[in-house]
């Protein structure tokens, strides 16, 4: 029969056919951690130990003691610059390298050699905590971007949201070059124009001449501005892969500190309705109300059926596969 591999490979997709992307992303909001004080968390498929020294840094590390695996987010304690296990007190740096044995008159070699305990990367940036994830512990292939909004003076708006997505994080992203579901889920009078170029781990678009400008690095954070009659809004979207199949989208809007019942003011916060979807007099659907209930239910399809209308999903999805590093054999992707 023609057409039968088409026909039955339903049977065969899944969800999300891929393991936990390389990058940086984010853990948590900086307030929300204080010096001294440490917390469980579940992110890249496991349970974390996320904790912040009496000094101030923040840091991850794997939750077992390399000593007889005692969990260090249960009972353990952060003193001074080290996370001490509660078993035996022996204590770690942020760096994973194991700096107290109270009880050793002679320590195990290794402790000497390098770190024993895994711990991710760790920087605060934008008031926030971001977290290096590799599948085989390599450092950092590219430091965080400068976002003026989140930086600089002169911006305001503290608007933020977070939402679970039962999807991969691969397919959150894949929106952003799938511009004709712009037109048909979200509501939008056309299918608008765009442009996208990809450099690295840097992908960026431009979709309307300059009404949506985008720019993502790598699969953990993207930011997008939204310009109406000289009025930029900015999201900055930093979404976070739980396990390999679910993840937890975060937003951050921004603006200008415009003057108080200034026409740039009221355009700026109608940007900021219009990219949730919930902009007064508007038609178009935004993503908390339509996209939900197609990324919760649907399966990865790595042999797309594609037209002429599409955009670039093929060379968005070669890519983003280079974020796959641990995979030897990715899945097919034409």
């Amino acid at each position: 029969m023609q057409n039968l591999k088409m026909l039955l490979e339903s049977q065969t997709m899944q969800r999300a056919p891929f393991p936990v992307p390389t990058g940086w992303y984010f853990v948590d909001y900086a307030e929300n951690l204080k010096p001294g004080e440490h917390r469980n968390i579940n992110q890249f498929g496991q349970e974390w130990v996320l904790f912040r020294t009496e000094s101030g840094k923040p840091a991850v590390s794997d939750p077992y003691c390399p000593h007889l695996g005692a969990h260090l987010g249960h009972g353990g304690k952060v003193c001074g610059e080290h996370l001490r296990c509660p078993f035996h007190h022996w204590e770690y740096d942020a760096d994973g390298m194991c700096k107290v044995i109270p009880y050793a008159t002679v320590v195990p070699p290794i402790t000497l050699r390098g770190p024993v305990l895994r711990t991710l990367p760790t920087v605060e940036k934008y008031g926030m905590i971001w977290s290096w994830y590799h599948p085989r512990c390599e450092p950092p292939a590219w430091e965080l971007p400068q976002i003026p909004e989140l930086e600089e003076p002169g911006f305001t708006c503290t608007r933020r949201g977070s939402w679970a997505a039962d999807t991969c994080i691969q397919e959150i992203a894949e929106n952003g070059v799938d511009f004709a579901h712009l037109r048909f889920l979200h509501g939008v009078p056309q299918i608008p124009p765009a442009n996208v170029d990809f450099e690295k781990h840097i992908f960026k678009s431009d979709i309307g001449h300059g009404y949506i400008v985008s720019a993502s690095y790598g699969p953990g954070l993207n930011v997008v501005r939204f310009t109406q009659q000289d009025v930029s809004s900015t999201m900055i979207s930093y979404t976070v892969p739980i396990t390999h199949e679910k993840s937890t989208m975060n937003m951050s809007f921004r603006y200008r500190d415009h003057p108080p019942g200034s026409p740039e003011l009221v355009i700026a916060k109608k940007l900021v309705d219009h990219m949730i979807g919930a902009a007064e007099g508007e038609e178009s659907a935004g993503f908390e109300s339509v996209d939900f209930i197609v990324w919760n239910n649907k399966r990865y399809r790595p042999n797309p059926l594609l037209c002429d209308g599409d955009g670039p999903i093929l060379p968005f999805r070669k890519w983003f596969r280079q974020f796959y590093t641990e995979l030897n054999e990715a899945p097919t992707m034409a």
